[in-house]
């Protein structure tokens, strides 16, 4: 007695074979994918979970994709069912975007059994990627600080003496933000300043503090690549 281990629909047959090979081949793509991330990531927002999960969603669209195949009433079933689930961790860098569309865009290949499509893919982008990072592609060489410097909300003005000191140790800089803190008794200023060469961010935090009545006084440098 000969048991029958395909599944059929809309788009045709397939065996448990083409189940388990789809499967795989997801799951190899979007681990080649992983590696790629992690190797590539540079800045301090790295996360485990972020990286595991690109490799289970490759996965789980190539099982999507098989379950709906053509059949059009199941597609509108899954939509349905999906709409339910509510993602609240914000992707803190864009790129991160990408590599969710990526591992997203070889799932669809490897469920819909486009087997070569999904190889070819996973191994030209990785390898574009790996190339921009190798090679610093589009890397912007001007290295800004962010300066930040709390006075007090009573008494003096102190934008013109800060002013002063800025101007004497930057080439530039701009106020970017005025907050008020700790319940109103301090003020915070913020600006983008890059340092004039031969200054140091230590240096220029013991002239700020010198005039701001021993208050808070930050430098936080290349914060475009740093998450604040």
């Amino acid at each position: 007695m000969n048991l029958d281990f395909s599944f059929t629909d809309l788009s045709g047959t397939f065996s448990v074979m083409d189940v388990l090979l789809s499967l795989l081949l997801a799951f190899a793509c979007s681990l080649v994918v992983a590696w790629v991330y992690r190797a590539t990531h540079q800045n301090v927002s790295y996360s485990q979970s972020y990286v595991q999960t690109l490799i289970i969603l490759g996965m789980l669209i190539a099982l999507i994709m098989l379950i709906v195949g053509s059949n059009i009433a199941r597609a509108f079933a899954l939509v349905g069912a999906l709409s339910v689930v509510r993602f609240r961790n914000a992707i803190k860098e864009t790129r991160d975007v990408g590599f969710i569309f990526l591992v997203m865009g070889i799932g669809m290949a490897c469920g819909t059994r486009f087997y070569t499509l999904a190889v070819i893919a996973t191994i030209f982008i990785c390898a574009v990627i790996y190339m921009m990072y190798r090679f610093n592609f589009f890397a912007l060489n001007v290295q800004r600080q962010v300066v930040k410097v709390q006075v007090p909300a009573d008494g003096d003005d102190f934008t013109p003496r800060i002013d002063d000191i800025l101007i004497s140790s930057t080439d530039e800089y701009e106020l970017i933000s005025t907050e008020s803190i700790r319940g109103g008794s301090l003020i915070e200023y913020s600006y983008t300043a890059k340092l004039q060469k031969g200054v140091k961010p230590n240096e220029l935090i013991n002239e700020l503090r010198a005039v701001n009545v021993g208050q808070k006084a930050t430098v936080l440098t290349g914060y475009d690549q740093t998450d604040m």
